[in-house]
């Protein structure tokens, strides 16, 4: 499988921000369910984000690192493809 995402260091936390459907962060038992997956595979807090049809950013998870990420403009995000096995 392959997914869209960015690990990031930011004052002093790593946490990795993975892109899904808009699905999967309105509700929450997928949503935790996507993060239990993804987190032994970055080794690091996740974070879901999903894009509207405007493409305006929603992000589910830690709240400070949601709330953190809610301010940061899309294109500054170190994205790149990962394969997970």
């Amino acid at each position: 499988m392959r997914v869209q995402g960015a690990v990031i260091r930011e004052q002093g936390q790593t946490f990795a921000v993975v892109v899904v459907k808009p699905h999967v962060v309105q509700n929450s038992v997928a949503a935790a369910d996507a993060i239990r997956g993804f987190a032994p595979v970055f080794g690091v807090p996740v974070v879901l984000m999903a894009q509207d049809g405007r493409g305006r950013p929603t992000y589910y998870g830690r709240p400070d690192i949601a709330r953190f990420m809610s301010r940061v403009p899309l294109r500054s995000i170190p994205w790149r493809e990962y394969t997970i096995t």
